[in-house]
């Protein structure tokens, strides 16, 4: 992949055998592409990062790069120091570090020892030295729960100057967005790669409800047109091809280092984006 365009792409841990078959059926149709590595998440609280830790090690054995999603939330430095020495064990050299969200029923007394990413990546790098690329979370258009936009970007700032390796960014689908942060992030000397996260368009429902919760925006040109298809999935589908190729387009002109692509543990809408964008093997 060295004179290729970098992409990524993110899976989530399936919670059944079917599901994991069907998974590794998906992974391998990914493969076509040439993926630098893919990203596994887990669920608040690390509810399923036995899961999470699986996959990657089949993505690793199937030769390619895994990088498991690593929150902190809830963690000692003790459960943490263990969870690098087993992913060390395993062979994995890409951690993507989150704070994480706190369970429900969680209150401040249940943060741990760590209560930023920063935190974590700071001890990692403590730990580890450079063992371990370390991707972390940007937020375009501001983290959810960030007092401010100035505010998120201090977050982020602490987290690079921590040790973090790159970022991926929360799906968006304003470009200007991204390349405002950017611009931010490099007057404040922050100069690690910004990699853009992006989200396919194949279900209208599910993409505003994930939206809605994540603080993604969706540009009212987009909500309306989405609505208006209502059950037509074909034209759903199409018309979500053309906005987020053309998305992407725009982000491979405006410099970004790579493109992140938020999968939903389906093969189709990915490899149709990257066909579309000449991009892959």
């Amino acid at each position: 992949m060295s004179d290729a365009f970098p992409i990524s792409i993110e899976f989530f841990p399936p919670k059944t055998p079917e599901g994991a078959d069907k998974l590794a059926a998906v992974r391998q149709e990914l493969y076509t592409l040439q993926p630098q590595f893919c990203s596994v998440t887990y669920g608040a609280g690390g509810t399923t990062q036995s899961g999470t830790l699986e996959t990657v090690r089949a993505i690793l054995a199937e030769g390619v790069d895994a990088a498991p999603h690593f929150s902190c939330i809830g963690a000692t430095r003790a459960s943490v120091r263990e969870q690098l020495a087993q992913f060390r064990a395993a062979g994995i050299r890409r951690i993507v570090a989150l704070r994480g969200d706190l369970p429900s029923g969680y209150g401040s007394g249940g943060l741990g020892d760590f209560q930023y990413a920063s935190d974590l990546v700071a001890f990692i790098r403590a730990e580890h030295g450079d063992a371990f690329h370390i991707e972390v979370a940007a937020y375009p258009e501001m983290h959810p729960q960030a007092a401010s936009p100035q505010a998120d970007l201090q977050a982020y700032a602490a987290k690079v100057r921590a040790g973090a390796s790159s970022a991926i960014t929360q799906y968006f689908f304003n470009a200007d967005s991204y390349c405002r942060f950017v611009e931010d992030t490099r007057r404040l000397g922050l100069d690690v790669p910004v990699v853009p996260g992006i989200m396919p368009i194949t279900n209208a429902t599910q993409l505003l409800r994930f939206s809605d919760a994540c603080g993604a925006e969706v540009p009212r040109w987009i909500r309306l047109r989405l609505q208006a298809y209502g059950d037509d999935r074909a034209a759903i589908q199409a018309f979500g091809l053309d906005v987020i190729t053309a998305l992407c387009e725009r982000l491979r002109r405006e410099g970004a280092p790579g493109l992140h692509f938020y999968s939903m543990n389906q093969a189709g809408p990915t490899l149709a984006l990257c066909r579309r964008l000449g991009l892959g093997g």
